[in-house]
């Protein structure tokens, strides 16, 4: 068994212990807060050890994996002083707030042997495996452009349950909280980026970061993509899409979370392979949970010594998709990524 250690027992925690307890060879042994009221419903429900010092819990040669649940700008310190002790590390979105970080969170996983994967869930969804499966077989032929959207609601209320939400330094909007998981679709679809321009704005939300944007992308294979996110809808969630054009396919994944087929059509598919498809995601639209996914992964991964499906580069990639959004929209201008 791989025993994991919950780091942060704020929201995001609860689906981290239960898809550590469903995870095939996995064991939950820990939990670290520095206030201990927010580890005694873990600590009761679970039957692990709490600690309030990571350097205490890092201490437990029990220990395998530290699954990192805090507000995201205290990822990187956590990260490195769990890489330095020889932990592996599973990281919720977005790995770090900045380059610097994660560049610093990815060398301490190489220097110190350890394993690190990035929580990017969505990729687990059926729909999307077989999406990436068409991609992967070029099935839409040469790509014309792909779509993200997220419109969502995130109210004033979500934003006062903590003082670090919607923060630059914590945080950040709509594109670095939950917009982060579609760049990391589209960039898992279409491939690296090679230039963007975006605009920003905060409409409505009392908070310091973007609550809505919209941007494009030029891909390296030549394709454009257009990205638009918001947590401004009136009055709940309406959509979450992922689109991709191609010469010989057009394929729409949509719903409230991006979980089912909207439109299906592809050259040189039978309409009962398709019909296939449309109902098996119907039937079962979320799967196996991305969370334990994700977990098993790990213990896949260090079992067999590999890297994860989700690596700190993809993390990695997502992030800088995002500060590019960011640079652009505070520039005024198209903004290069090499």
């Amino acid at each position: 068994m791989v025993n994991f250690a919950i780091v942060g027992c704020g929201h995001i925690a609860r689906k981290h212990a239960e898809a550590i307890t469903k995870a095939e060879g996995a064991n939950f042994v820990a939990v670290c807060d520095t206030d201990p009221s927010k580890m005694e419903p873990f600590i009761e429900e679970y039957n692990v050890k709490g600690y309030t010092q990571l350097s205490e819990l890092l201490k437990n040669d029990e220990v395998d994996v530290i699954n990192i649940c805090t507000p995201s700008g205290f990822h990187a310190n956590i990260a490195v002083e769990s890489a330095i002790a020889k932990k592996h590390i599973v990281v919720e979105k977005p790995i770090a707030m900045t380059l610097e970080d994660t560049d610093a969170i990815i060398n301490a996983c190489k220097e110190n042997g350890v394993k690190l994967s990035v929580v990017h869930p969505n990729r687990f969804r059926p729909v999307m495996i077989e999406l990436k499966k068409a991609m992967n077989e070029q099935k839409l032929g040469k790509l014309s452009h792909a779509n993200a959207t997220v419109r969502w609601n995130r109210n004033d209320e979500y934003y006062n349950q903590a003082p670090w939400r919607g923060t630059k330094e914590f945080d950040g909007g709509v594109l670095m909280n939950q917009a982060i998981h579609n760049l990391d679709l589209i960039l898992w679809l279409m491939g690296d980026v090679e230039e963007v321009y975006s605009m920003e704005a905060t409409r409505l939300r009392n908070i310091e970061s973007e609550d809505v944007s919209t941007g494009v992308i030029r891909f390296k294979n030549g394709a454009l993509g257009i990205v638009e996110a918001a947590t401004t809808i009136y009055p709940s969630n309406l959509e979450e899409t992922i689109s991709v054009f191609g010469e010989t396919g057009t394929i729409k994944v949509g719903g409230k979370t991006a979980s089912l087929v909207e439109h299906w059509n592809v050259q040189d598919m039978t309409d009962e392979a398709v019909n296939d498809i449309v109902e098996t995601v119907k039937n079962d639209p979320i799967g196996k949970p991305g969370h334990q996914c994700i977990i098993e992964d790990m213990v896949e991964a260090i079992k067999e010594d590999r890297e994860p499906i989700v690596t700190g580069l993809d993390g990695r990639k997502a992030l800088e998709l995002v500060r590019a959004f960011y640079e652009s929209a505070s520039s005024n201008k198209p903004v290069k990524i090499n």
